[in-house]
């Protein structure tokens, strides 16, 4: 649906990346900014091709402090799909990362709209079934979903999660608030999140 859209500065659309040739490596940086409220009507302007961001907002890392610096083989999704398949041979992950990725994965996850409290039950569901197991780094995509009592998206994701040992990136581009950062399962990614500098790169290898 929001294909019309330029990308802001740092990021790709999604046509331009599978309009690339195997073996292609590309970066994208976060913008710096996302929509916090609302969307424009195409119905009332359907010449509209630019995001509206009104809100400022860098990556964090949630399980510490520290710069990160990981590469791995690049898997993930929705959180509300992947807790229903995760263990089921349609998203094997640990069978996935023995294959073709003894060096390990950076496991993308975002919440479209779930409650905190539903995400943490998943995210819990997810790490016993193995989809964690060979994580270097778990991303974790921006997400509008709700609060539930005093459990916030953030610290439902820390109560899951927080035992892997491994950096947990916040806020990153790859969710259900605009703006996007197209990702490619199955490429080899490398994540950077540092004071002045949040990027991903990826090889379509």
């Amino acid at each position: 649906m929001d294909t019309p859209y330029r990308p802001p500065a740092g990021l790709l659309s999604w046509l331009d990346i599978v309009a690339l040739p195997p073996g292609e490596t590309f970066s994208q940086v976060s913008p710096g900014r996302y929509r916090d409220k609302g969307w424009v009507d195409y119905r009332t302007d359907p010449g509209v091709d630019e995001f509206v961001l009104d809100a400022e907002g860098r990556w964090s890392r949630l399980d510490g402090t520290g710069d990160v610096d990981v590469e791995g083989r690049l898997i993930g999704g929705c959180i509300e799909t992947l807790c229903n398949l995760a263990g089921t041979r349609y998203a094997d992950v640990s069978s996935f990362a023995r294959r073709h990725a003894p060096d390990g994965l950076l496991v993308y996850v975002e919440a479209a709209g779930d409650d905190a409290a539903t995400i943490c039950r998943n995210l819990h569901g997810m790490r016993l079934n193995g989809f964690f197991d060979d994580a270097r780094a778990v991303l974790v995509g921006r997400t509008s979903g709700p609060a539930t009592g005093g459990l916030t998206q953030r610290e439902a994701v820390l109560d899951a999660l927080g035992g892997l040992g491994v950096p947990i990136v916040a806020d990153v581009e790859c969710g259900h608030v605009a703006p996007y950062l197209p990702i490619v399962n199955g490429a080899h990614g490398r994540v950077v999140l540092t004071g002045d500098r949040n990027e991903l790169t990826q090889t379509l290898s």
